[in-house]
């Protein structure tokens, strides 16, 4: 597998937003109403929106591509009250994508990039309905609580998730 990971500045995100276009959707037709689906999209994929998760919320984005074309990003961050722990904010690939491993080496990535950081842990959420859950599972991340959180008139009912991040 040939995919090159590149750190995202403010001049990708409307890369990000087009690629996010073509993702958001169909994964999360199943779980969500379309209602709820415009609205987070907005909400958390406008410009000004990823701007401020990139400078004020000092998340790191990393750009997955296959021959050149984007196919996939993830973003995590520091946890603000303990420098080991990480949390893992998105990870998307496009449904083309899935399936083939990208996934997993973008993840692979993200961990390798928290260990170099000094993180011992990474924290993700995931919709309770959302498969992606066998995912992380299959790569050794464990539930630790359900949380269910507001976003606008909305609420994402998510499982936590925890991994402990061991030096290879």
């Amino acid at each position: 597998m040939s995919l090159a990971f590149k750190t995202a500045t403010r001049s990708d995100i409307d890369s990000i937003i087009a690629l996010q276009e073509q993702i958001w959707e169909p994964t999360y037709r199943p779980i969500l109403d379309p209602e709820q689906i415009r609205y987070m999209f907005e909400a958390i994929y406008s410009k000004e929106a990823l701007l401020d998760q990139m400078t004020n919320e000092n998340q790191v984005f990393i750009l997955a591509y296959r021959d050149q074309k984007l196919t996939g990003f993830a973003a995590y961050s520091r946890n603000a009250s303990d420098d080991e722990r990480f949390k893992l904010h998105k990870i998307y690939v496009l449904p083309s994508e899935q399936g083939k491993g990208t996934g997993r080496f973008l993840l692979e990535e993200v961990m390798r990039r928290c260990r170099a950081a000094g993180g011992n842990r990474l924290s993700l959420n995931v919709n309770r309905y959302n498969k992606a859950r066998q995912f992380y599972e299959r790569l050794g991340f464990v539930v630790v609580r359900e949380e269910d959180i507001p976003i606008g008139p909305y609420w994402m009912n998510d499982y936590v998730l925890e991994k402990e991040l061991v030096a290879h």
